[in-house]
């Protein structure tokens, strides 16, 4: 069976669960050496065993990509641990707790934002100035139904989305000179570990209520290996020509 992206290397954040360790497998089987940051080191190295068993490669870095230094640190454990980079997964989120305005508070708002929004921009930005040196690349973004409708979570989670996508097309048009294309993926309902992140107690209830209305015509939930399958393809050549796209995979829910 031929592999589509040996030779590659790719990093993936947020790779030690859920969508990110799904796509750092399936890209892995097709070649690709994967770099996987995360900050559960426990996790991240259960996922890497699993690559290397199946006879891929994954070399990991445990740090904070919300940082300058600890975004600079991953794309640097691809180009300069392995020489290349040709496509960047910028998967790792975490979730508010459903605040409406009138209640997020300062502390959740600025950890979501520095995780779902800054670590993206701070990753490509790094990630571009290689990519411009050296024949371009792909990114893609993984946002979510929240980054093109209000319904979906809190302010903090909206609003960081609404910047990925927004990040995702101005990236797009600035580099495609370049041959760097960035997409973002509009993500659906999906089952990931990625309510962990949830002090349950603070949920908004009065939020929530108003939000479940649009939940509930949600037509299905997906899988990692569902969203991971649209990585692989806009990581691969047959995608060349989507470029500041966003691809939903939400089994029909912004159909709504």
């Amino acid at each position: 069976m031929s592999q589509r992206l040996a030779g590659k290397v790719v990093v993936i954040t947020g790779a030690a669960s859920g969508m990110g360790a799904a796509s750092a497998k399936l890209l892995a089987s097709e070649g690709a050496t994967i770099i996987g940051g995360d900050v559960n080191a426990e996790r991240l190295e259960a996922v890497a065993s699993e690559v290397q068993a199946a006879g891929g490669k994954m070399v990991t870095l445990v740090g904070d990509i919300s940082t300058k230094e600890g975004a600079n640190a991953l794309i640097a454990k691809a180009t300069e641990g392995e020489g290349r980079l040709d496509v960047l997964v910028n998967n790792a989120g975490i979730m508010d707790n459903f605040e409406g305005v009138a209640k997020v508070e300062d502390q959740v708002w600025h950890r979501v934002m520095s995780v779902n929004l800054y670590a993206p921009m701070a990753l490509s930005r790094a990630a571009v100035q290689w990519m411009k040196e050296h024949g371009g690349g792909a990114i893609v973004n993984v946002a979510s139904a929240a980054g093109v409708g209000g319904g979906a979570a809190g302010a903090a989670y909206t609003a960081s989305k609404h910047g990925v996508v927004g990040l995702t097309k101005n990236t797009a048009i600035a580099y495609a000179p370049a041959g760097i294309r960035c997409n973002a993926i509009i993500v659906g309902a999906v089952a990931t570990n990625i309510m962990e992140s949830i002090n349950q107690e603070k949920i908004d209830q009065e939020a929530m209520a108003q939000f479940g209305k649009w939940h509930g015509v949600t037509p299905g939930q997906l899988q990692p290996e569902d969203i991971a399958n649209v990585v692989l393809f806009l990581s691969l050549d047959e995608s060349k020509m989507i470029n500041g796209a966003t691809v939903e995979a939400d089994a029909g829910w912004m159909a709504h």
